[in-house]
Protein backbone atom coordinates (compact mmCIF):
# COMPACT_ATOMS: atom_id res chain seq x y z
CA UNK A 1 0.00 0.00 0.00
CA UNK A 2 1.38 3.39 -0.89
CA UNK A 3 1.51 5.64 1.90
CA UNK A 4 0.68 9.43 1.72
CA UNK A 5 2.88 11.81 0.39
CA UNK A 6 5.21 13.92 2.51
CA UNK A 7 4.96 17.46 1.54
CA UNK A 8 7.92 19.92 2.37
CA UNK A 9 7.64 23.13 4.70
CA UNK A 10 7.97 25.22 1.12
CA UNK A 11 5.01 22.95 -0.68
CA UNK A 12 2.92 23.77 2.11
CA UNK A 13 3.78 27.45 2.38
CA UNK A 14 3.55 27.63 -1.55
CA UNK A 15 -0.42 25.95 -1.00
CA UNK A 16 -0.68 28.06 1.83
CA UNK A 17 -0.18 31.15 0.39
CA UNK A 18 -2.43 30.38 -2.81
CA UNK A 19 -5.51 30.04 -0.60
CA UNK A 20 -4.69 33.21 1.09
CA UNK A 21 -4.53 34.99 -2.29
CA UNK A 22 -8.49 33.69 -3.14
CA UNK A 23 -9.81 33.83 0.26
CA UNK A 24 -8.17 35.72 3.30
CA UNK A 25 -6.65 34.72 7.52
CA UNK A 26 -10.42 34.94 8.72
CA UNK A 27 -11.86 31.74 5.85
CA UNK A 28 -8.22 30.34 6.05
CA UNK A 29 -8.26 26.86 8.11
CA UNK A 30 -5.39 24.06 8.60
CA UNK A 31 -8.37 21.64 7.17
CA UNK A 32 -9.01 23.48 3.91
CA UNK A 33 -5.07 23.86 3.37
CA UNK A 34 -4.79 20.37 4.10
CA UNK A 35 -7.61 19.50 1.85
CA UNK A 36 -5.63 21.20 -0.95
CA UNK A 37 -2.62 19.24 -0.76
CA UNK A 38 -4.87 15.98 -0.46
CA UNK A 39 -3.38 14.86 3.37
CA UNK A 40 -4.76 15.50 6.88
CA UNK A 41 -4.63 18.39 9.19
CA UNK A 42 -2.23 16.10 11.44
CA UNK A 43 0.51 15.91 8.81
CA UNK A 44 0.47 20.20 8.68
CA UNK A 45 1.11 19.91 12.43
CA UNK A 46 4.22 18.45 12.19
CA UNK A 47 5.27 21.75 10.25
CA UNK A 48 3.49 24.06 12.42
CA UNK A 49 1.72 24.22 15.82
CA UNK A 50 -1.33 26.18 14.73
CA UNK A 51 -2.59 27.99 12.17
CA UNK A 52 -1.52 31.33 13.66
CA UNK A 53 2.15 29.92 13.15
CA UNK A 54 1.53 29.16 9.80
CA UNK A 55 0.50 32.10 8.60
CA UNK A 56 3.24 33.73 10.15
CA UNK A 57 5.56 32.07 8.01
CA UNK A 58 3.70 32.47 4.58
CA UNK A 59 4.28 36.36 5.47
CA UNK A 60 7.28 36.05 6.50
CA UNK A 61 7.99 34.61 3.40
CA UNK A 62 7.34 38.56 1.70
CA UNK A 63 9.77 40.09 4.21
CA UNK A 64 12.24 37.36 2.77
CA UNK A 65 11.57 38.13 -0.78
CA UNK A 66 11.27 42.11 -0.17
CA UNK A 67 14.34 42.45 1.19
CA UNK A 68 16.30 39.77 -1.25
CA UNK A 69 18.93 42.13 -3.09
CA UNK A 70 18.62 45.17 -0.86
CA UNK A 71 21.62 46.87 -0.31
CA UNK A 72 21.87 50.00 1.91
CA UNK A 73 22.54 53.66 0.20
CA UNK A 74 22.21 57.00 1.16
CA UNK A 75 21.59 58.20 4.86
CA UNK A 76 19.59 56.60 7.62
CA UNK A 77 16.20 58.25 6.43
CA UNK A 78 16.78 56.87 2.95
CA UNK A 79 17.52 53.83 4.11
CA UNK A 80 14.36 53.44 6.16
CA UNK A 81 12.31 54.56 3.39
CA UNK A 82 13.63 52.12 1.23
CA UNK A 83 12.90 49.46 2.94
CA UNK A 84 9.62 50.54 3.86
CA UNK A 85 8.96 50.92 -0.44
CA UNK A 86 10.04 47.57 -0.67
CA UNK A 87 7.73 46.05 2.05
CA UNK A 88 5.13 47.95 0.34
CA UNK A 89 5.78 46.65 -3.01
CA UNK A 90 5.91 43.20 -2.06
CA UNK A 91 2.54 42.72 0.02
CA UNK A 92 1.03 45.20 -2.92
CA UNK A 93 1.79 42.00 -4.98
CA UNK A 94 0.13 39.57 -2.48
CA UNK A 95 -2.49 42.13 -0.76
CA UNK A 96 -4.51 39.25 1.09
CA UNK A 97 -1.17 38.38 2.90
CA UNK A 98 -0.61 42.25 4.22
CA UNK A 99 -3.67 41.97 6.12
CA UNK A 100 -2.34 38.79 7.63
CA UNK A 101 1.19 40.66 8.64
CA UNK A 102 -0.56 43.62 9.87
CA UNK A 103 -2.23 41.09 12.33
CA UNK A 104 -0.30 38.30 13.31
CA UNK A 105 3.52 39.88 12.26
CA UNK A 106 6.42 37.62 11.82
CA UNK A 107 9.17 35.91 13.47
CA UNK A 108 11.71 34.78 11.20
CA UNK A 109 14.09 35.39 8.37
CA UNK A 110 12.80 38.37 6.83
CA UNK A 111 11.54 39.71 9.77
CA UNK A 112 15.09 39.81 11.30
CA UNK A 113 16.13 41.24 7.76
CA UNK A 114 14.23 44.18 8.00
CA UNK A 115 14.33 44.67 12.06
CA UNK A 116 18.46 44.45 11.66
CA UNK A 117 18.15 47.00 8.87
CA UNK A 118 15.89 49.43 10.46
CA UNK A 119 18.15 49.34 13.44
CA UNK A 120 20.97 49.79 11.76
CA UNK A 121 19.93 53.30 9.69
CA UNK A 122 18.78 54.45 13.13
CA UNK A 123 22.17 53.70 15.22
CA UNK A 124 23.43 55.94 12.24
CA UNK A 125 21.23 58.76 12.84
CA UNK A 126 22.95 60.23 16.01
CA UNK A 127 19.64 59.35 18.36
CA UNK A 128 20.61 58.16 21.83
CA UNK A 129 20.94 54.27 21.92
CA UNK A 130 18.50 54.36 24.71
CA UNK A 131 15.88 56.04 22.22
CA UNK A 132 16.45 53.39 19.26
CA UNK A 133 14.12 50.72 20.66
CA UNK A 134 11.17 53.04 20.98
CA UNK A 135 11.70 55.10 17.47
CA UNK A 136 12.27 51.50 15.74
CA UNK A 137 9.22 50.48 17.16
CA UNK A 138 6.85 54.05 15.86
CA UNK A 139 8.07 53.70 12.63
CA UNK A 140 7.50 49.39 12.26
CA UNK A 141 3.86 50.15 13.78
CA UNK A 142 3.26 52.77 11.24
CA UNK A 143 4.63 50.99 7.98
CA UNK A 144 2.82 47.73 9.05
CA UNK A 145 -0.75 49.97 9.62
CA UNK A 146 -0.25 51.81 6.24
CA UNK A 147 0.80 48.70 4.26
CA UNK A 148 -2.21 46.39 5.94
CA UNK A 149 -4.55 49.27 4.83
CA UNK A 150 -3.67 49.22 1.37
CA UNK A 151 -3.75 45.82 1.60
CA UNK A 152 -7.67 45.93 2.04
CA UNK A 153 -8.24 48.20 -1.29
CA UNK A 154 -5.84 45.56 -3.25
CA UNK A 155 -8.34 43.08 -2.29
CA UNK A 156 -11.27 44.62 -3.87
CA UNK A 157 -12.86 43.61 -7.17
CA UNK A 158 -13.40 45.80 -9.70
CA UNK A 159 -17.62 45.49 -8.76
CA UNK A 160 -16.45 46.24 -4.95
CA UNK A 161 -14.29 48.96 -5.84
CA UNK A 162 -16.45 50.75 -8.50
CA UNK A 163 -20.06 50.14 -5.94
CA UNK A 164 -17.12 51.84 -3.06
CA UNK A 165 -16.83 54.68 -5.59
CA UNK A 166 -20.35 55.32 -5.99
CA UNK A 167 -21.04 55.63 -2.45
CA UNK A 168 -18.04 58.29 -2.17
CA UNK A 169 -19.42 60.25 -4.74
CA UNK A 170 -23.36 60.39 -2.90
CA UNK A 171 -21.88 61.21 0.61
CA UNK A 172 -19.57 63.67 -0.34
CA UNK A 173 -21.40 65.53 -3.47
CA UNK A 174 -24.74 65.17 -1.87
CA UNK A 175 -23.67 66.32 1.66
CA UNK A 176 -26.66 68.70 3.00
CA UNK A 177 -24.01 72.03 3.40
CA UNK A 178 -26.13 73.29 6.43
CA UNK A 179 -24.98 69.83 8.50
CA UNK A 180 -21.66 69.40 6.72
CA UNK A 181 -20.79 73.03 5.68
CA UNK A 182 -17.07 71.74 5.86
CA UNK A 183 -17.94 69.04 3.80
CA UNK A 184 -20.09 70.64 1.67
CA UNK A 185 -17.08 73.65 0.87
CA UNK A 186 -14.15 70.77 -0.04
CA UNK A 187 -16.97 68.18 -1.86
CA UNK A 188 -14.77 68.63 -5.28
CA UNK A 189 -11.79 68.56 -4.20
CA UNK A 190 -11.84 65.54 -1.62
CA UNK A 191 -10.43 62.50 -2.46
CA UNK A 192 -11.83 58.62 -1.79
CA UNK A 193 -9.34 56.98 0.47
CA UNK A 194 -7.90 54.73 -2.55
CA UNK A 195 -6.64 57.92 -4.23
CA UNK A 196 -2.85 58.57 -4.88
CA UNK A 197 -1.93 55.95 -2.14
CA UNK A 198 1.89 56.21 -2.88
CA UNK A 199 2.33 59.73 -2.37
CA UNK A 200 0.24 59.21 1.00
CA UNK A 201 2.49 56.34 2.12
CA UNK A 202 5.61 58.32 1.58
CA UNK A 203 4.15 61.59 3.21
CA UNK A 204 3.21 60.03 5.95
CA UNK A 205 6.56 58.34 6.31
CA UNK A 206 8.30 61.27 6.07
CA UNK A 207 6.72 62.99 8.33
CA UNK A 208 7.51 60.37 11.10
CA UNK A 209 11.48 60.43 10.16
CA UNK A 210 10.92 63.63 10.86
CA UNK A 211 9.75 63.54 14.35
CA UNK A 212 12.57 61.52 14.71
CA UNK A 213 15.34 63.97 13.38
CA UNK A 214 13.94 66.76 15.52
CA UNK A 215 14.88 64.70 18.48
CA UNK A 216 18.56 64.13 17.58
CA UNK A 217 20.76 65.53 19.92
Amino acid sequence: MTGRRRWTTEEILDTAAELLRAGDAETFSVRKLAAALGTDSSSLYRHFRNKTELLRAVADRILVAAMDGYRPEGDWKQRITAVALRLREAFGRHPQLAAVWGRYASGGTGSRLVMEEILQALRTSGLPEADIPARYHRVVVLTAALIAAEGGFGTLTPEEYEQGMEQFRVAVLGADPERFPALAHFARSVQPLGADRLAAFEEILAAQLARIEATIP
